[in-house]
């Protein structure tokens, strides 16, 4: 009972001594640990994470019981479990920093003042309008297509692996390099300014493709990895049924016609007028739709 009542004593001298300011650190903390949770919670890094709330647990069981052993080996597990974690879990831990910066809020912060470039949303409107126009034909001949569309992560990964072309977009561009039997038919588009900067890109895997429908294709698989790898906007053209697909934050919506897409792609590229005193990068966060995959 003297351990109970000596606790509540400390808890309320804590309390009682807190400032305004205490209380917004205390906030901020609690809101930046729920973030954390929630990147993590459906990664293998989250069954970690688990794994070491058990642990810890057992070192407070320990430490009150006071048994020696259990609690040295536990201190020097907990010594170098960091490091042994940012190594072995460099790729999930990179994609929670990278869907930081990917927020809303993150956005807003990175960016800086600037007048929106009137030749660079003229050059959106026409890769929009070519992608759309490209999309639908391309759906017409059941030609399949991959097409990425850049938004603030960079994708110099991917098009590295590619072939460089830089060229504006068009209809009939689109139709060369889908073409089936064209060398850069087999892999990406990947649009970056309004341009056609490389073909013939390989994406990253989905994080969970065991989970994915098994009907869905190669094609529609690396949309959905390259959507939970970056903020980009990925439109997918099926080979077997034409179907137009965009996915989103590894998410797969389908079913999009001309007006439907081009009304996605004007919402996500060309700003409002309210932002324009702001850069003219495409930066909206694209929101996730219901109706994941239903693949």
């Amino acid at each position: 009972m003297t351990r109970i009542h000596d606790a509540i004593e400390a808890v309320y001298s804590v309390i009682r001594t807190m400032s305004v300011l205490d209380v917004v650190d205390i906030a901020l903390l609690a809101y930046i640990i729920f973030c954390f949770v929630k990147l993590i919670r459906e990664t293998r890094a989250g069954q970690l994470f688990k794994g070491i709330a058990f642990l810890l647990v057992i070192y407070l069981i320990a430490k009150a019981g006071e048994l020696k052993a259990m609690i040295y080996l536990l201190e020097r597990l907990f010594s170098i479990g960091l490091l042994a974690i940012l190594i072995v879990f460099q790729p999930e831990v990179r994609r929670a920093v990278e869907k930081l910066g990917h927020t809303r809020f993150g956005l807003q912060t990175l960016r800086l003042m600037g007048t929106p470039s009137d030749e660079l949303t003229a050059k959106w409107k026409t890769a929009i309008n070519a992608v759309c126009d490209a999309c639908v034909e391309l759906s017409n001949t059941t030609t399949g297509a991959l097409i990425v569309i850049e938004m603030q992560t960079r994708l110099g990964e991917q098009i590295e692996n590619g072939t460089v072309i830089n060229a504006t977009p068009s209809v009939p561009l689109f139709g060369a390099i889908f073409y089936p039997k064209n060398p850069l038919h087999d892999g990406a588009v990947i649009i970056r300014d309004g341009m056609v900067l490389a073909a013939a890109c390989f994406l990253p895997k989905p994080q969970k493709e065991e989970q994915i429908n098994k009907a869905l294709g190669s094609r529609h698989r690396a949309a959905i990895g390259m959507s939970e790898n970056s903020d980009a906007i990925v439109i997918v053209v099926s080979e077997e049924t034409g179907q137009i697909s965009v996915a989103e934050n590894g998410v797969l919506t389908r079913n999009y016609t001309h007006g439907k897409l081009h009304e996605l792609l004007c919402e996500r590229l060309i700003p409002e007028q309210p932002d324009s005193i702001l850069p003219f990068r495409p930066f909206r966060k694209a929101q996730r739709k219901e109706g994941h995959d239903d693949q």
